[in-house]
Protein backbone atom coordinates (compact mmCIF):
# COMPACT_ATOMS: atom_id res chain seq x y z
CA UNK A 1 0.00 0.00 0.00
CA UNK A 2 2.81 2.40 0.85
CA UNK A 3 4.48 1.98 -2.54
CA UNK A 4 1.18 2.59 -4.32
CA UNK A 5 0.55 5.85 -2.46
CA UNK A 6 4.08 7.07 -3.19
CA UNK A 7 3.65 6.35 -6.88
CA UNK A 8 0.26 8.08 -6.99
CA UNK A 9 1.69 11.17 -5.30
CA UNK A 10 4.64 11.43 -7.72
CA UNK A 11 3.85 14.19 -10.21
CA UNK A 12 7.01 14.66 -12.28
CA UNK A 13 9.83 12.40 -13.45
CA UNK A 14 12.88 14.04 -15.01
CA UNK A 15 14.78 11.71 -17.35
CA UNK A 16 18.44 12.45 -18.08
CA UNK A 17 20.34 10.43 -20.72
CA UNK A 18 24.08 10.67 -20.09
CA UNK A 19 27.29 9.33 -21.54
CA UNK A 20 30.64 10.34 -19.99
CA UNK A 21 29.17 13.33 -18.13
CA UNK A 22 30.67 12.85 -14.65
CA UNK A 23 31.68 16.52 -14.40
CA UNK A 24 28.32 17.91 -15.56
CA UNK A 25 25.77 15.70 -13.79
CA UNK A 26 26.09 16.71 -10.09
CA UNK A 27 25.56 20.39 -10.85
CA UNK A 28 22.77 19.64 -13.32
CA UNK A 29 20.91 17.44 -10.83
CA UNK A 30 21.26 20.14 -8.17
CA UNK A 31 19.64 22.60 -10.59
CA UNK A 32 16.80 20.17 -11.31
CA UNK A 33 16.23 19.75 -7.57
CA UNK A 34 16.09 23.53 -7.08
CA UNK A 35 13.76 24.00 -10.07
CA UNK A 36 11.26 21.46 -8.70
CA UNK A 37 11.45 22.51 -5.06
CA UNK A 38 8.02 22.09 -3.47
CA UNK A 39 6.83 19.48 -5.99
CA UNK A 40 6.82 15.69 -5.84
CA UNK A 41 9.45 14.51 -8.29
CA UNK A 42 12.17 12.03 -9.12
CA UNK A 43 15.24 12.21 -11.35
CA UNK A 44 16.01 9.15 -13.50
CA UNK A 45 19.51 9.15 -14.99
CA UNK A 46 20.42 6.55 -17.60
CA UNK A 47 24.17 6.04 -17.88
CA UNK A 48 24.62 5.04 -21.51
CA UNK A 49 27.72 2.87 -21.16
CA UNK A 50 30.00 5.61 -19.77
CA UNK A 51 33.71 4.88 -19.31
CA UNK A 52 34.71 8.01 -17.34
CA UNK A 53 33.37 7.05 -13.90
CA UNK A 54 29.94 8.63 -14.39
CA UNK A 55 28.35 5.68 -12.57
CA UNK A 56 30.53 6.15 -9.48
CA UNK A 57 29.67 9.84 -9.29
CA UNK A 58 25.96 9.06 -9.56
CA UNK A 59 26.12 6.39 -6.85
CA UNK A 60 27.80 8.80 -4.48
CA UNK A 61 25.23 11.51 -5.24
CA UNK A 62 22.30 9.10 -4.81
CA UNK A 63 23.49 8.07 -1.34
CA UNK A 64 22.36 11.45 0.03
CA UNK A 65 19.62 12.29 -2.51
CA UNK A 66 16.90 9.61 -2.49
CA UNK A 67 14.98 11.28 -5.33
CA UNK A 68 17.70 10.07 -7.74
CA UNK A 69 17.33 6.72 -9.51
CA UNK A 70 20.16 5.47 -11.73
CA UNK A 71 20.13 2.88 -14.54
CA UNK A 72 23.01 1.81 -16.76
CA UNK A 73 23.37 0.38 -20.27
CA UNK A 74 26.11 -2.25 -20.36
CA UNK A 75 27.30 -0.81 -23.68
CA UNK A 76 26.47 2.52 -25.28
CA UNK A 77 23.15 2.19 -27.12
CA UNK A 78 22.63 5.79 -28.18
CA UNK A 79 20.72 8.78 -26.87
CA UNK A 80 17.30 7.63 -28.13
CA UNK A 81 17.61 4.31 -26.36
CA UNK A 82 18.77 5.98 -23.14
CA UNK A 83 15.82 8.38 -23.22
CA UNK A 84 13.40 5.50 -23.77
CA UNK A 85 14.91 3.42 -20.96
CA UNK A 86 14.51 6.33 -18.56
CA UNK A 87 10.93 7.03 -19.65
CA UNK A 88 9.94 3.38 -19.25
CA UNK A 89 11.38 3.39 -15.71
CA UNK A 90 9.80 6.75 -14.81
CA UNK A 91 6.84 6.77 -12.40
CA UNK A 92 5.57 10.34 -12.72
CA UNK A 93 2.36 11.30 -14.52
CA UNK A 94 4.41 13.83 -16.49
CA UNK A 95 7.86 12.92 -17.81
CA UNK A 96 10.39 15.66 -18.56
CA UNK A 97 13.48 14.95 -20.67
CA UNK A 98 16.67 17.00 -20.44
CA UNK A 99 20.13 16.43 -21.92
CA UNK A 100 22.91 15.39 -19.55
CA UNK A 101 25.51 17.91 -20.79
CA UNK A 102 24.06 20.93 -18.95
CA UNK A 103 23.23 22.97 -22.05
CA UNK A 104 19.49 22.67 -21.31
CA UNK A 105 18.59 24.94 -18.37
CA UNK A 106 16.49 23.12 -15.71
CA UNK A 107 14.95 26.48 -14.73
CA UNK A 108 12.54 25.98 -17.66
CA UNK A 109 11.18 22.65 -16.37
CA UNK A 110 8.37 24.29 -14.34
CA UNK A 111 7.32 26.27 -17.45
CA UNK A 112 6.99 23.04 -19.43
CA UNK A 113 5.10 21.18 -16.69
CA UNK A 114 2.78 24.09 -15.85
CA UNK A 115 2.10 24.76 -19.53
CA UNK A 116 1.17 21.13 -20.11
CA UNK A 117 -1.12 21.04 -17.07
CA UNK A 118 -2.87 24.29 -18.05
CA UNK A 119 -3.43 23.03 -21.60
CA UNK A 120 -5.56 20.12 -20.39
CA UNK A 121 -5.73 16.45 -21.41
CA UNK A 122 -6.15 17.21 -25.13
CA UNK A 123 -2.50 18.37 -25.19
CA UNK A 124 0.12 15.70 -24.49
CA UNK A 125 3.48 17.41 -25.16
CA UNK A 126 5.19 20.65 -24.18
CA UNK A 127 8.32 21.01 -26.31
CA UNK A 128 11.20 23.40 -25.68
CA UNK A 129 12.45 25.51 -28.59
CA UNK A 130 15.95 26.91 -28.20
CA UNK A 131 16.86 30.56 -28.51
CA UNK A 132 20.49 31.68 -28.81
CA UNK A 133 21.65 28.14 -29.48
CA UNK A 134 25.22 27.47 -28.35
CA UNK A 135 26.60 25.25 -31.11
CA UNK A 136 29.03 25.53 -34.00
CA UNK A 137 27.91 27.55 -37.03
CA UNK A 138 27.90 24.41 -39.17
CA UNK A 139 25.78 22.47 -36.67
CA UNK A 140 23.29 25.35 -36.39
CA UNK A 141 22.89 25.56 -40.19
CA UNK A 142 22.57 21.76 -40.47
CA UNK A 143 19.93 21.74 -37.74
CA UNK A 144 18.03 24.63 -39.35
CA UNK A 145 17.96 22.85 -42.71
CA UNK A 146 16.84 19.57 -41.11
CA UNK A 147 14.06 21.32 -39.16
CA UNK A 148 12.83 23.08 -42.29
CA UNK A 149 12.68 19.81 -44.23
CA UNK A 150 10.98 18.02 -41.33
CA UNK A 151 8.41 20.79 -40.88
CA UNK A 152 7.57 20.81 -44.59
CA UNK A 153 7.11 17.04 -44.72
CA UNK A 154 5.46 16.34 -41.36
CA UNK A 155 3.52 19.59 -40.84
CA UNK A 156 4.23 19.45 -37.10
CA UNK A 157 4.71 23.25 -36.70
CA UNK A 158 7.94 22.62 -34.79
CA UNK A 159 10.84 25.02 -35.19
CA UNK A 160 13.35 22.99 -33.15
CA UNK A 161 12.64 19.29 -32.71
CA UNK A 162 16.17 18.59 -31.42
CA UNK A 163 15.80 20.45 -28.11
CA UNK A 164 16.25 18.00 -25.24
CA UNK A 165 13.79 19.82 -22.97
CA UNK A 166 10.34 18.27 -23.38
CA UNK A 167 7.45 17.31 -21.10
CA UNK A 168 5.07 14.53 -22.12
CA UNK A 169 2.15 12.76 -20.46
CA UNK A 170 3.31 9.27 -19.49
CA UNK A 171 0.22 7.44 -20.72
CA UNK A 172 0.62 8.98 -24.19
CA UNK A 173 4.35 8.21 -24.31
CA UNK A 174 3.57 4.53 -23.69
CA UNK A 175 1.46 4.45 -26.86
CA UNK A 176 4.17 5.82 -29.17
CA UNK A 177 6.18 3.66 -31.62
CA UNK A 178 9.92 3.35 -30.93
CA UNK A 179 12.89 3.57 -33.30
CA UNK A 180 16.35 5.13 -33.00
CA UNK A 181 16.09 8.94 -33.04
CA UNK A 182 12.38 8.75 -32.16
CA UNK A 183 12.81 11.48 -29.49
CA UNK A 184 13.55 13.98 -32.29
CA UNK A 185 10.11 13.35 -33.76
CA UNK A 186 8.02 13.51 -30.58
CA UNK A 187 5.77 16.38 -31.77
CA UNK A 188 4.83 14.53 -34.98
CA UNK A 189 4.33 11.23 -33.14
CA UNK A 190 2.13 12.85 -30.49
CA UNK A 191 0.05 14.59 -33.17
CA UNK A 192 -0.31 11.20 -34.89
CA UNK A 193 -2.04 9.92 -31.74
CA UNK A 194 -4.57 12.76 -31.93
CA UNK A 195 -3.12 15.03 -29.21
CA UNK A 196 -1.99 18.63 -29.31
CA UNK A 197 1.48 20.10 -28.77
CA UNK A 198 2.49 23.40 -27.16
CA UNK A 199 5.88 25.12 -27.38
CA UNK A 200 8.00 26.90 -24.79
CA UNK A 201 10.96 29.11 -25.70
CA UNK A 202 14.12 28.25 -23.75
CA UNK A 203 17.58 29.82 -23.68
CA UNK A 204 20.42 27.51 -24.64
CA UNK A 205 23.60 27.47 -22.51
CA UNK A 206 27.26 26.70 -23.06
CA UNK A 207 28.45 23.22 -22.13
CA UNK A 208 30.45 23.50 -18.89
CA UNK A 209 32.70 20.44 -19.33
CA UNK A 210 33.62 17.93 -22.00
CA UNK A 211 32.45 17.76 -25.60
CA UNK A 212 29.34 16.61 -27.45
CA UNK A 213 28.94 12.84 -27.74
CA UNK A 214 26.42 13.06 -30.60
CA UNK A 215 27.55 14.85 -33.78
CA UNK A 216 26.04 15.83 -37.13
CA UNK A 217 27.35 13.21 -39.53
CA UNK A 218 26.60 10.24 -37.23
CA UNK A 219 22.87 10.81 -37.68
CA UNK A 220 22.42 12.78 -40.92
CA UNK A 221 21.66 9.97 -43.39
CA UNK A 222 19.80 7.90 -40.80
CA UNK A 223 17.80 11.02 -39.90
CA UNK A 224 16.55 11.33 -43.48
CA UNK A 225 15.36 7.72 -43.44
CA UNK A 226 13.69 8.29 -40.07
CA UNK A 227 11.98 11.41 -41.42
CA UNK A 228 10.36 9.52 -44.28
CA UNK A 229 9.52 6.69 -41.91
CA UNK A 230 7.60 9.07 -39.62
CA UNK A 231 5.92 10.60 -42.67
CA UNK A 232 4.77 7.08 -43.64
CA UNK A 233 3.55 6.38 -40.10
CA UNK A 234 1.48 9.56 -40.08
CA UNK A 235 -0.09 8.75 -43.44
CA UNK A 236 -1.01 5.25 -42.22
CA UNK A 237 -3.01 6.62 -39.25
CA UNK A 238 -6.21 7.72 -40.98
CA UNK A 239 -8.66 7.82 -38.07
CA UNK A 240 -8.40 8.66 -34.38
CA UNK A 241 -11.24 6.87 -32.56
CA UNK A 242 -13.35 8.63 -29.94
CA UNK A 243 -13.38 6.29 -26.95
CA UNK A 244 -16.02 6.48 -24.20
CA UNK A 245 -16.35 4.30 -21.11
CA UNK A 246 -19.16 1.74 -21.20
CA UNK A 247 -17.92 -0.74 -18.59
CA UNK A 248 -14.75 -0.35 -16.54
CA UNK A 249 -13.15 -2.77 -14.11
CA UNK A 250 -14.77 -5.91 -15.54
CA UNK A 251 -18.18 -5.22 -14.00
CA UNK A 252 -21.46 -4.15 -15.50
CA UNK A 253 -22.77 -0.73 -14.39
CA UNK A 254 -25.27 -2.47 -12.06
CA UNK A 255 -22.97 -5.18 -10.72
CA UNK A 256 -23.24 -5.51 -6.97
CA UNK A 257 -26.78 -4.11 -6.88
CA UNK A 258 -30.19 -5.71 -7.25
CA UNK A 259 -30.85 -8.95 -9.12
CA UNK A 260 -27.90 -10.93 -10.37
CA UNK A 261 -25.51 -9.62 -7.73
CA UNK A 262 -23.48 -12.27 -5.92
Amino acid sequence: MANTSVQQALAVSVVVPAKDERENLPGLIDEIKDALDGRSFEVVVVDDGSSDGTGDVLLEYASSNPFLRVYRHGTSSGQSCAVRTGMLKARGDIIVTIDGDGQNDPAYIPNLVDGLERAGPAVALAAGQRLGRKASLFKRYASKAANKLRGWLLKDNTRDSGCGLKAVRRDVFLSLPYFDSWHRFLPALVIREGFGVIFVDVIDRERMHGSSKYGVFDRALIGILDLYGVWWLRRRRNKIPEVSVVVSGGQSPTAGKGEGAD
